[in-house]
């Protein structure tokens, strides 16, 4: 039955999101072979969060994936940028928390996370302290730049000192 339920879910994922009526279909199967996977309750979710915005549907089965999988270092990833996008932030910051002590997981993304968070809500100082954070937990290029460019970017949303200093001195 495993083998089975793997063999639909990885031919799920290699159609997502290119393929979405055969990532569909395949989903189906593999859950229908264990509806209490979370590889595929969490892929389901990312196809409700990403690809159709039902970010309320997407969260239910993120929930059921967690409660599947407690430990599962995919689900929790998806299920906070779903949390994000749907501006459900304390429940975001509840479970990049929880999810820091998962081992095994991408804590530089989770710090990314977290980063994110702290912009939404106006904090960029805290902002860049969290992609400090998550500096730290880089093991590739790739994930550096991504890092380094999110910082420039808080940056230039920063007011700048200088600007300000000028207009009071004018005023």
């Amino acid at each position: 039955m495993t083998l089975t339920k793997n063999k639909y879910y990885f031919e799920a994922l290699d159609n997502y999101p290119y393929s979405l009526p055969e990532c569909l279909e395949a989903l189906n199967y593999a859950l229908s072979y264990d509806p209490e996977d979370a590889d595929s309750l969490c892929l389901m979710g990312r196809i409700y969060s990403e690809m159709l915005s039902d970010y309320e549907k997407a969260k239910l089965y993120f929930e059921e994936a967690m409660l599947c999988d407690v430990n599962n270092v995919n689900t929790p990833q998806y299920y906070i940028k779903c949390l994000l996008d749907n501006e459900d932030y304390q429940e975001a910051e509840k479970l990049i928390e929880y999810s820091l002590k998962i081992k095994g997981i991408d804590k530089s993304n989770l710090w990314f996370y977290r980063s994110l968070l702290s912009e939404k809500r106006g904090s960029f100082n805290n902002a860049l302290k969290f992609l400090d954070e998550a500096a730290k937990y880089c093991f590739n290029e790739h994930s550096l730049n991504v890092v380094k460019d999110r910082k420039k970017f808080i940056k230039s949303k920063m007011p700048k000192k200088n600007k300000i200093k000028k207009k009071r001195e004018t005023e």
